[in-house]
């Protein structure tokens, strides 16, 4: 079981929740050597790796979205590998992690002037069976719902992680939406309307 800190966990929801699955940019508040220290324990440990592309543009910590370049001046960009989004109980949305067109960076655009684009519809996807994430759902489905205690005993996973599950992969990535109420003698339940 893979444990996460809460930014490692920030960095590879805001990643798995990336339609290019790029890890950058990361969070405003970590920078430089911080930086350099999460992204390098999150590369070591295969939850994301380095891309290098063809593209000639200069990395810019202003900007936050090139990790570095190689030795010829390529840009080098970061993306969330299919261990990464099992790490945070996402799963890959094919065989293969890296993302179709990582020839070219990102565009040096700041993300905050380009146009506001509607959100798309939630796609509707299945969870594989007997995956972590199948049986989370079973237990939000189950008459009564699921403590976060009781999803912790069952998929091994932290409470952090079981809540990034609600949000990314339940209600972002299968647009079903988890409802919670507090209950006398079990405290927050959570579940989903059956189907």
């Amino acid at each position: 079981m893979t444990k996460l800190s809460d930014t490692q966990l920030v960095i590879l929801s805001a990643a798995a929740q990336r339609e290019d699955r790029n890890v950058l940019p990361l969070p405003g508040s970590l920078r430089g050597g911080a930086a350099a220290k999460v992204v390098g324990a999150l590369l070591k440990r295969g939850l994301i790796a380095e891309t290098a592309t063809d593209s000639q543009t200069k990395a810019d910590a202003a900007l936050n979205r090139i990790w570095r370049n190689d030795e010829d001046g390529g840009a080098i960009l970061l993306h969330i590998t299919n261990a990464g989004l099992a790490a945070i109980g996402v799963e890959p949305e094919s065989g293969d992690s890296a993302p179709t067109g990582t020839d070219e960076a990102p565009s040096a655009e700041d993300p905050q002037d380009a146009p506001a684009e509607a959100d798309p519809a939630p796609k509707a996807r299945t969870p594989r069976a007997g995956t972590k994430q199948a049986k989370l759902i079973e237990m939000l489905r189950a008459e009564g719902g699921a403590t976060i205690d009781e999803i912790v005993a069952a998929t091994g996973w932290q409470p952090h992680t079981v809540r990034g599950a609600f949000a990314g992969a339940l209600k972002k990535k299968l647009g079903l939406e988890v409802t919670s109420e507090k209950l006398e003698g079990r405290g927050r339940v959570y579940s989903l309307p059956s189907d």
